[in-house]
């Protein structure tokens, strides 16, 4: 590596400097707006003085995800430790497929992914770092049709029967892009309905497995979710863990969002049963702020992942190397060249251990509750659901000019619209990200999803929620 650069030798202070305190969160631009104003053309080369400008301007119209105020996705700041780690990964630019070429990192993710088997109770499981929560739902789907029909690696789908899968009609969208893809098709996707708290009907479940049954299809994997993207609901696991056990079925747990509640010793009950799944996915990116991407996918039957995915490619998995090659672990996924994204986690992990982790998993709920709490008691503000089970917040804000009317279809879509307008005020004065949408009959609302980076503080709280209705009561009709 060439150190020379004074790019190279100038990145850190101009990170630093472009998401420094007093830098907007957002200095928002419309897409065509932003193309006029962006240097983006790479035909000639530039000195490092005119491309640290275009990355200075690159930044500036950035989000800056660092802030209490970003609070737009699953996931916010990045743990700074595990930042660090991610730094280092790319400096090293090595792939996680064989130990030879990866030997310190292949050890890393193996001792990773043993950890983290151990705090979800299936200890002598297996399991990858992946790509994404959909990639992860992916495997599990692979895995669960293979134990079912191992022929298929070799036969395909025609041999098949008929194949369902059972998942809430609040889960990610992933399952759907993965039906389709490993040719389930979207139509043998069954949503089972939610209760009021976005949790999956159980007995709704067991009914409609039995039905597909009777119809002579196949139902080959059940999906739970334990945090589900907008409400933060968790499914109740050992419910759905004993329907999947008497009917022979593949359970699934997408944990990418609620499974870092398992840090908590204080939370970690509100996922019991996932110790019982067949699977499990977890994105530490999300909650945790491992820079993303980080994923991990884990099983229960070791051995599976190899079997199901392995094409024993001669030129990189050769059988009479001078090594142990049970550590050559690239074969068991899906992809061939693959980031050593277990290095972020474990740098983050090893600096601030289970107990550290323990705390700001707590801290993350309990300033989760505060919202929550508030939200309940503030004029204007209504909840959608309540109680607190991921650390998402979701609600209404109604301007006063709305309250005290019939709420009727009319009055509702006036608040669908009154929502997004809000968020647009809030985006372009720079003042906060926030998340909105529709679910199921509800119209649009607002969601403040929890994450253990940046640690936010009770006033941070109350200054997001000032901040919604500062710019709820600039909303009139004319504006709508």
């Amino acid at each position: 590596m060439d150190h020379k650069h004074s790019f190279f030798n100038n990145i850190i202070d101009i990170i630093k400097e472009e998401t420094a305190s007093d830098v907007p969160l957002i200095d928002f631009k419309h897409p065509k707006e932003l193309e006029k104003i962006l240097d983006l053309d790479v035909s000639n080369g530039v000195d490092d003085i005119v491309l640290e400008r275009c990355v200075r301007q690159v930044l500036h119209y950035s989000v800056k995800t660092n802030k209490h105020s970003f609070k737009n996705q699953l996931y916010g700041a990045t743990d700074p430790y595990g930042l660090c780690g991610a730094w280092i990964a790319e400096a090293f630019n090595t792939s996680q497929y064989t130990f030879e070429v990866a030997p310190a990192f292949t050890l890393v993710e193996l001792k990773m992914i043993s950890h983290i088997l151990r705090l979800f109770g299936i200890p002598d499981g297996d399991g990858i770092f992946s790509p994404g929560g959909s990639v992860s739902m992916l495997y599990a789907l692979v895995a669960a049709r293979y134990k079912a029909f191992p022929d298929v690696k070799t036969k395909g789908v025609r041999s098949l029967p008929d194949l369902v899968v059972f998942t809430s009609e609040d889960s990610h969208y992933s399952i759907m892009k993965g039906a389709h893809w490993l040719g389930f098709g979207t139509d043998n996707i069954i949503q089972i309905a939610t209760n009021d708290f976005g949790q999956m009907d159980v007995a709704q479940l067991a009914t409609g497995i039995q039905r597909e049954r009777d119809l002579g299809r196949y139902p080959v994997m059940v999906n739970a979710t334990a945090g589900t993207t907008v409400l933060g609901a968790i499914d109740d696991l050992d419910a759905v863990a004993d329907v999947c056990q008497k009917h022979g079925i593949w359970m699934h747990v997408d944990a990418c969002w609620g499974g870092s509640l398992m840090l908590s010793r204080k939370y970690k009950h509100r996922l019991k049963g996932i110790q019982r799944a067949n699977s499990i996915s977890w994105n530490p990116h999300k909650m945790v702020g491992a820079p993303l991407q980080c994923s991990v996918f884990l099983i229960r039957e070791r051995g599976l992942l190899h079997e199901a995915n392995c094409a024993s490619a001669q030129y990189l998995f050769q059988q009479d190397k001078f090594y142990d090659i049970n550590y050559d672990t690239g074969d068991k996924g899906v992809q061939c060249g693959r980031k050593i994204d277990a290095f972020k986690l474990w740098t983050l992990w090893k600096a601030r251990g289970d107990e550290g982790l323990n705390i700001l998993a707590d801290r993350t709920m309990e300033i989760a509750e505060f919202c929550i709490q508030t939200v309940a008691g503030r004029p204007g503000f209504r909840l959608v659901s309540a109680p607190l089970q991921c650390p998402n917040v979701c609600f209404w804000y109604i301007p006063n000019f709305m309250r005290g009317k019939t709420e009727d279809a009319g009055w509702w879509e006036l608040m669908h619209n009154i929502t997004k307008k809000i968020k647009e005020l809030l985006t372009i004065s720079s003042r906060l990200m926030v998340a909105y949408m529709p679910l199921r009959q509800h119209k649009n609302f607002f969601r403040l999803a929890f994450s253990f980076h940046p640690v936010i503080e009770e006033a941070e709280v109350l200054e997001m929620l000032q901040a919604i209705e500062d710019c709820g009561e600039m909303v009139d009709l004319s504006m709508l």
